[in-house]
């Protein structure tokens, strides 16, 4: 990820599609928690090719950016997103640049990969209804915070489409795959509180209680948690190797690095002082040696060996 300087304030950023404030919006500083608003009124938030680069754009300045210490997306409105918009030629890309489909790249996923890849923990408020992309780009997010009355569907079936935000990825492994299984089949739209999504959220709350909890939550988090800590946890559950004894081998040498880091001993000493930690590292600028302990794969542009498959 090329580096990016971050603006003076993210609510003076021209955006079309999404809305960017700092927590509380009064303060005339930037502050470590940041509101991000998916904003079309009139469309229910739905989702757009203009929409996908304003989020990646947003996701990517807002993981460089230091003040920041916490993210929560939510919805303009009384609805998240009611995905693709259908009536509009950016809702579903039709990018035909190749003929064989090689530069296409599916805005979904490109969101949910900015999402992914951020160094901030990602907290969605999801206030109404979310199908489609509209709940498959939340599944990267740290934390989902869910409205009782909020309809959530992956509907791709229905629309002679198939799973995109890299969802067969994530989806599975968040509700396993019986029930995963069982909501991309039916491509039907079910309440949030039923038991086949319910394992997506982390609370499920009256719609006026969404907002304020993940506001809560994110500030606790920015508050009290070493970034660095987080971000890497993140990468472990999901970037991890395949067996418990090489995960074992791989968190030795995580924690090896850490526990003579500065976070380390700031957390320790905060706690046996009773008091706030004052954590100072970033994924920027103190990540350990070991990371990324993965293969790198370039999704700006097809591989050979890509290419030569598809």
């Amino acid at each position: 990820m090329a580096s990016i300087n971050p603006p003076e304030s993210y609510a003076a950023l021209n955006f079309k599609q999404i809305r960017i404030s700092h927590v509380p919006a009064s303060s005339p500083t930037p502050t470590p928690v940041v509101l991000i608003t998916l904003y079309r009124p009139n469309k229910h938030n739905a989702f757009t090719d203009t929409m996908a680069s304003e989020l990646v754009l947003a996701f990517d300045t807002l993981s460089h950016d230091p003040r920041v210490r916490a993210i929560v997306v939510t919805g303009h409105g009384h609805i998240f997103c009611a995905g693709a918009d259908l009536e509009s030629p950016e809702g579903l890309s039709s990018n035909r640049e190749s003929e064989d489909g090689s530069s296409h790249r599916d805005g979904g996923g490109t969101v949910a990969l900015a999402i992914h890849r951020c160094t901030k923990p990602v907290i969605g408020a999801i206030n109404g209804s979310a199908v489609g992309v509209g709940i498959t780009m939340t599944l990267p997010m740290n934390i989902r915070i869910v409205s009782d009355k909020a309809k959530i569907g992956f509907v791709f079936a229905r629309r002679g489409i198939v799973m995109e935000a890299c969802s067969s990825f994530f989806l599975p492994r968040l509700i396993g795959y019986g029930k995963a299984m069982h909501l991309v089949t039916t491509g039907a739209v079910y309440n949030a509180k039923n038991r086949l999504v319910e394992d997506l959220f982390s609370e499920v709350v009256p719609a006026d209680r969404v907002l304020p909890m993940a506001l809560e939550i994110a500030d606790d988090i920015a508050k009290n948690t070493s970034l660095v800590s987080t971000h890497l946890m993140k990468d472990l559950m999901w970037r991890g190797p395949s067996t418990a004894e090489e995960t074992h081998l791989l968190d030795s040498k995580v924690l090896w690095e850490l526990f003579e880091g500065e976070d380390k001993k700031d957390g320790v000493q905060s706690f046996l002082e009773k008091r706030v930690p004052d954590f100072k590292g970033t994924m920027s600028t103190t990540p350990p040696k070991v990371w990324p302990w993965w293969k790198i794969v370039d999704v700006a542009a097809p591989r050979d060996d890509i290419k030569s498959k598809l």
